[in-house]
């Protein structure tokens, strides 16, 4: 859905205010979204190296269980 001409101004003045106001703020919601690469793979790194040691623990419990019965 596109934004209307007059929403789009709105959004310009409040982005221009928040500029003025908290110039900190403005410029990490500018840069939210693009993390650089590097953090981005490390990331992905730890998300699937989590992963793999979830799924290693619930096959070493699913094999205790196997053998338990």
């Amino acid at each position: 859905m596109a934004l209307s001409m007059e929403e789009r101004r709105i959004l310009a003045q409040i982005e221009v205010r928040l500029s003025e106001d908290d110039p900190r703020l403005a410029h990490r919601f500018a840069e939210l979204g693009t993390s650089p690469p590097r953090r981005r793979r490390r990331r992905i790194r730890i998300i699937a190296a989590v992963g793999i040691a979830l799924a290693v623990l619930a096959a070493t419990v699913a094999a205790i269980a196997t053998a338990i019965t």
